[in-house]
């Protein structure tokens, strides 16, 4: 394999002697919002500053556009923007740099907002579950698709092995159109996602495998293997696993007639009790089509709902989350107004801070596989 143990991405060297990060994260949250709006200023429309619907509200009021990863990476591909700032995680930012035009170059806040969902599929464990399918002969029926929430090697490794990235509102599409061209599907790295995907297209549960890549073989024999239509790896998001079916049934007996809709990332249990599945987008788009006066309760993170609930509170709109004890994203959490106010700042006095930048190889691949989810 061309994308084995090498480092897949860096942050790239910095110009300058950068202003020292401890100095911003002695000093207290608020204290920043004049400095982040000042640089923004001077920094004008050289600059971009995304933020995914997950981060903390003291952040997220300064982005200039607000969404999911990749219509957020998306967006700033199409913007004349030298410098893309992006308040998200890891995986993230790469598939902005991934998108970007040439000269554009994509900041992080943080090098440790990282996903653990991503973290979940490491490009060697991929490539070894990859050449295990090799030896049994079942590689070439095998269509690898990735969800968007991977890491770039990983959407390098789809795209070259034939295969694409789907996100969770395209999965359905993504998954018809690697059944047209192999047998099996290999999805990384969101079990749930995979399994309420193939559910929604009549696929049996017994002939959806989960893949260990902690165990051998992934924990299946040759079999199982070759019986199976969609490999699952053994992977999901902290945030969305936590919902459990019992969230559901506590919630309708608390609010009876409450309208549940959760993210495709929970559990197939949960997502059989909801009345609705959507993507990030999805859901919004659902709360804002609900009557006045109706009741949602949302299965996924706890920023977005509360800032659901505050938006459409003055329509009478009941909004809660699905598990009253919160699940916030504590990687995206990261990202504080310290780290933003640190990042512009520099960029003002022409220093880059937290550069990402995915080597050219695993970029091209990648972009294959993207090219691909938007063919379809």
């Amino acid at each position: 394999m061309t994308l084995a143990l090498e480092e897949m991405t860096a942050a790239a060297p910095q110009s300058g002697e950068a202003c020292s990060l401890e100095n911003y994260l002695a000093l207290p949250d608020h204290s920043m919002d004049s400095r982040i709006a000042e640089a923004r200023e001077r920094l004008g429309a050289s600059t971009i500053l995304l933020g995914h619907h997950y981060q903390r509200d003291e952040v997220i009021r300064f982005a200039d556009f607000t969404g999911d990863s990749y219509k957020l990476s998306k967006i700033a591909s199409e913007t004349d923007a030298r410098y893309i700032v992006f308040c998200g995680v890891h995986f993230m930012a790469e598939s902005a740099d991934i998108l970007s035009r040439e000269g554009q170059r994509v900041i992080l806040p943080d090098l440790n907002a990282g996903c653990s969902m991503a973290d979940m599929a490491d490009i060697s464990q991929v490539e070894d579950c990859w050449e295990g399918l090799e030896r049994f002969g079942l590689a070439d029926e095998t269509i690898p698709l990735t969800y968007m929430n991977s890491t770039a090697a990983i959407k390098a490794f789809c795209g070259e092995q034939g295969g694409l990235v789907c996100t969770s509102s395209n999965a359905g599409a993504a998954f018809r159109w690697a059944f047209a061209r192999g047998r099996r599907i290999l999805f990384l790295p969101d079990q749930h996602l995979g399994r309420n995907t193939g559910h929604s297209m009549g696929l049996p549960l017994e002939e959806m495998t989960v893949w260990d890549p902690w165990a051998i073989q992934g924990g299946q024999t040759r079999e199982r293997l070759a019986a199976s239509r969609i490999l699952l790896w053994k992977g999901h998001c902290a945030v969305h696993q936590r919902f459990l079916p019992g969230h559901v049934d506590q919630v309708r007996a608390r609010y009876p007639g409450i309208q549940v809709i959760v993210h495709p990332e929970c559990r197939f249990e949960v997502c059989q009790k909801a009345d609705a599945l959507g993507s990030t987008e999805r859901l919004i788009a659902l709360v804002e089509q609900a009557p006045a006066g109706s009741s949602l309760a949302i299965g996924t993170e706890i920023h977005l709902v509360n800032r659901l609930a505050r938006r459409f509170a003055p329509e009478g709109k009941k909004i809660v989350t699905l598990d009253d004890t919160g699940c916030l994203c504590t990687t995206m959490y990261r990202i504080s107004p310290q780290h933003l106010a640190w990042a512009l700042e520099n960029l003002v006095e022409d220093r880059v801070v937290n550069h990402i930048q995915v080597r050219a190889n695993v970029k091209h691949w990648a972009r294959v596989a993207l090219d691909r989810m938007l063919e379809i």
